[in-house]
């Protein structure tokens, strides 16, 4: 890989980790003083759900100036944030909001990192280059929490939270190695440039099914991680240990997906439908598990499904998109599926307690698997109907 993606690389890596420390840390920080199971949903909603609302906006800022700064001052203002928070350790709802803020500066950063990769890496490379960024951040996500677990008791809750700030500056010094980055201004106003980045992504056939596709398997399936908690609980009758190890199973397939998927590299439409269909058909089998052994190993499998959805949308994005309307695009996608994410534990929340873990998992595999056949009848046809058109049909 060429070094400004590398450099790329080590500055998610970095950032990643520091993340998944201050998660921990501000769990850890929320439980000890509120002490309610809602306070910490609080916590989670702030951090994940309140961004996607404003996902196109945080699209167009990527494609309204140079990517470069873009990232650098994202990454300089979370920095500012946490060490804020870590000053101060705010009662709630000031902790809410700041946490908010974090949280939507790095949701700015986010499609304006992948709409960087294109200009860092030949057309060729980039599922190998999307592989490995899967690879490094996921893996970053892991470490971070057991990194947590070691500094917690020498360094104290305050003490994280510093080191993830110091995580965000060691980023940006990193990317402060990257070549300008610039973007070709079209005269809009930001959220004119929001509102393009919407009607792209739904006028598009080929992106509204990618689209749409994602954001119906992560709906019907999403609900995944708080299932298999009841199911080696409920079902199985297991211990802890149990638990973990289900937990662990997709952790496990998605490293090998994006290690297997750096080497190899099939047709990016075929590999998103097997993406979905993995995806969901390895819930619809996990509901039909009689021990804890069959669902790991359905799981385990179901990780490489998830590891190609993730690589293969990046890829089929970043060729059909172009540059100057990626950052919304991709803003757009992830702000969706962040949305779609939140629908499936509320919904999936209400099936579960409604009926058992194996009859939500048949369901939401068996919803996904649907969603799954109209975008195998719908997509390849689209994607090279938006190939046919040329750059005339991508604009």
């Amino acid at each position: 890989m060429p070094g400004p993606f590398r450099t790329l690389w080590t500055a998610r890596i970095v950032s990643f980790v520091g993340d998944s420390l201050s998660l921990v840390a501000l769990m850890l920080h929320v439980e000890s003083t509120a002490g309610q199971a809602i306070a910490l949903s609080m916590l989670l909603l702030a951090g994940d759900f309140v961004p996607s609302l404003l996902s196109p906006l945080a699209g167009a800022v990527s494609d309204r100036f140079d990517l470069k700064r873009v990232m650098i001052t994202c990454e300089l203002v979370q920095a500012g944030l946490v060490a804020l928070i870590a000053f101060s350790l705010p009662a709630l709802p000031l902790l809410l909001v700041l946490v908010a803020l974090r949280a939507i500066t790095g949701q700015i950063f986010l499609p304006a990192s992948r709409a960087a990769v294109p200009a860092l890496v030949p057309d060729a490379d980039l599922p190998r280059a999307n592989s490995l960024l899967g690879f490094g951040t996921n893996g970053a996500e892991v470490a971070g929490p057991l990194l947590a677990a070691a500094l917690v008791p020498f360094t104290s809750i305050r003490g994280v939270l510093f080191v993830d700030a110091a995580s965000f500056l060691l980023s940006a010094v990193l990317l402060s190695r990257l070549g300008s980055l610039p973007r070709v201004p079209d005269g809009e106003t930001l959220v004119g440039q929001a509102k393009a980045g919407l009607r792209m992504l739904w006028r598009v056939p080929a992106l509204r099914i990618i689209a749409l596709g994602f954001c119906a398997v992560v709906f019907f399936n999403g609900i995944d991680d708080v299932a298999l908690v009841k199911l080696a609980k409920d079902t199985f009758v297991a211990g802890d240990s149990a638990v973990g190890l289900l937990l662990a199973a997709v952790g496990i397939g998605l490293f090998s997906g994006y290690l297997l998927l750096a080497r190899f590299s099939p047709p990016m439409a075929a590999l998103l439908i097997a993406g979905f269909a993995i995806s969901s058909v390895g819930n619809l089998l996990t509901g039909l598990a009689g021990a804890v052994a069959f669902a790991f190993a359905v799981q385990t499998v179901r990780g490489l499904g998830i590891a190609g959805m993730d690589v293969a949308s990046n890829t089929l994005l970043q060729r059909l998109v172009p540059p100057a309307m990626l950052g919304r695009v991709f803003g757009n996608l992830y702000g969706a599926i962040g949305i779609a994410a939140a629908g499936s534990y509320i919904g999936g929340g209400f099936l579960l307690d409604a009926t058992s873990p194996s009859t939500t998992f048949l369901v939401s595999g068996g919803l996904g698997t649907l969603a799954t056949v109209v975008v195998a009848l719908t997509l390849p046809r689209a994607v090279e109907y938006h190939e046919e058109l040329g750059p005339l049909g991508r604009s």
